[in-house]
């Protein structure tokens, strides 16, 4: 695919986001949904709610488009399609690959306490899916994830400075006890991380002939893609 044009569905804060940050990673022919054409072959990326998504899959059936989702839990991941799809419910690339070491070695902690710490602005509400990703690869049950939207214990007990209350993802695990603690941290704060995630994932499709099937993002890291 030389080339392809991006087209971002949704108008959320990440789709905003993508339309005014791709064109300055490189990417230039980037546009917002609806397509000019529904046969021009393309790389959609949907961030929005769902609604659009029929259309969505309609439009990627009938142009052989790849599909990138960037939504968690999306009704499409148990669903066959005739086109390239790509599940990327989260895009930091660092991220994504702290996940799959420490999915590839879960089990090793199972024996273990365990306790997860999961921080995102106060206007988060959604299912924190990078948090529960992680505690089903130590056996830790969702409800278990202790999750923090005090914009004064982000700061003071995080250290999350001012200016990334409103965009930041913080993770914590903690692994053993008093005694032994195994500490693991990660921290990503801003919007260009996610918009540098896509834009690698955008040229890893560009630069492999993608079968249609579906993808997890885990395997473009697995196959050394990313």
């Amino acid at each position: 695919m030389n080339d392809p044009e991006i087209i971002i569905v949704g108008s959320g804060k990440l789709g905003s986001e993508l339309l005014a940050e791709l064109p300055h990673l490189g990417l230039l022919r980037v546009g917002a949904w609806p397509p000019a054409s529904h046969h021009q072959p393309a790389i959609v990326i949907h961030t929005g709610s769902g609604r659009a998504l029929e259309d969505v899959v309609r439009h990627c059936e009938a142009s052989t488009s790849v599909l990138m989702e960037l939504a968690t839990g999306s009704a499409l991941e148990s669903r066959a399609t005739s086109f390239p799809l790509v599940l990327c419910p989260n895009t930091n690339i660092l991220m994504l690959k702290a996940m799959n070491m420490i999915a590839g070695s879960g089990a090793l902690f199972r024996k273990h306490p365990v306790k997860i710490f999961e921080s995102h602005q106060s206007t988060k509400t959604s299912v924190p899916g990078t948090a529960v990703s992680i505690a089903q690869s130590l056996g830790v049950a969702p409800t278990e994830i202790v999750s923090i939207r005090d914009p004064q214990v982000q700061q003071e007990e995080l250290g999350i400075a001012p200016e990334n209350l409103e965009r930041h993802a913080y993770h914590r695990i903690e692994i053993g006890d008093d005694s032994t603690r195994l500490l693991i941290e990660t921290r990503v704060v801003g919007s260009t991380p996610y918009a540098a995630g896509v834009a690698s994932i955008i040229k890893a499709i560009q630069a492999n002939a993608l079968d249609n099937r579906l993808y997890h993002i885990d395997e473009f890291i697995a196959r050394g893609w990313l």
